[in-house]
């Protein structure tokens, strides 16, 4: 089938999808742009429900057991996020992932980040984690939806590639502690440089945001505060920024 009129109901839908995340929410559904996007959620196993492709842009789109609608360029354009730069965008149903669905190594490598407000900071921070192979990246009391738009847009699709879980901190560092998941929390306060700790045990690196830091309870259920030391006259980095030095300290020590 294809479509070539604005008014068509499903370019309305798809509008409404990108705009509204209490439609998403009250429908189950998210919207995935991209061909790298898509391709990750499809592997992850995530449902697409339909997709829509500009044949004008891309020349083909991942194989998938669900609708597929054809669509002129500026349909295209009004449904999309990016406007012509990518040819097919879905609508998903996503699985959701709690801390008990998680499937953890011996010794996992954990990301934990506090009320993260700035969709294109953990969209960075999910990039990090996946080059650096992390098990999970657990998010605490979000600002933002962890399917929004512009995450999946600034991950390159990562948010598919490395288990995210939401929750509230007190479940978090239930969790951690159940499983005897050291805790190291970025701060500057009583704390020693990052290189100095031991992260070859199973470790969560726990970062709040750039204006408040962390909230009190993270800082006492701590076993380690470290810090990246600042030559500078500034004192801090940007959190995804730090994410990915921490990271991959973390893994140069699990591999020396």
């Amino acid at each position: 089938m294809k479509i070539s009129s604005l008014q068509n109901e499903r370019v309305k839908r798809m509008v409404a999808l990108g705009q509204k995340s209490s439609l998403r929410r009250s429908e189950g559904v998210i919207v995935v742009e991209g061909l790298r996007e898509l391709e990750h959620c499809i592997h992850a196993g995530h449902e697409v429900v339909a997709m829509y492709h500009c044949p004008t842009l891309l020349d083909s789109v991942p194989a998938c057991d669900c609708p597929c609608y054809e669509v002129a360029r500026e349909v295209y354009e009004k449904m999309a996020y990016r406007g012509s730069t990518e040819g097919v965008i879905a609508e998903v149903r996503p699985r959701t992932l709690t801390l008990d669905d998680l499937q953890l190594p011996e010794h996992p490598l954990i990301i934990v980040l506090e009320s993260v407000e700035k969709p294109g900071n953990l969209g960075a921070v999910l990039r990090s984690a996946d080059a650096a192979q992390a098990d999970a990246v657990v998010v605490c009391d979000p600002l933002t939806d962890l399917y929004n738009p512009n995450i999946i847009r600034s991950s390159i699709g990562a948010i598919f590639t490395v288990p995210c879980v939401a929750c509230t901190t007190d479940e978090c560092i239930t969790f951690l502690k159940a499983h005897n998941i050291q805790i190291l929390t970025a701060q500057l306060q009583d704390s020693l440089p990052y290189y100095d700790t031991d992260m070859r045990c199973g470790t969560a690196i726990v970062m709040g945001t750039e204006s408040t830091g962390l909230t009190q309870p993270w800082r006492e259920a701590a076993d380690r505060h470290i810090r990246i030391p600042m030559n500078g006259m500034l004192d801090s980095l940007n959190v995804s920024v730090s994410a990915a030095i921490l990271l991959f300290e973390a893994v140069r020590q699990r591999q020396s």
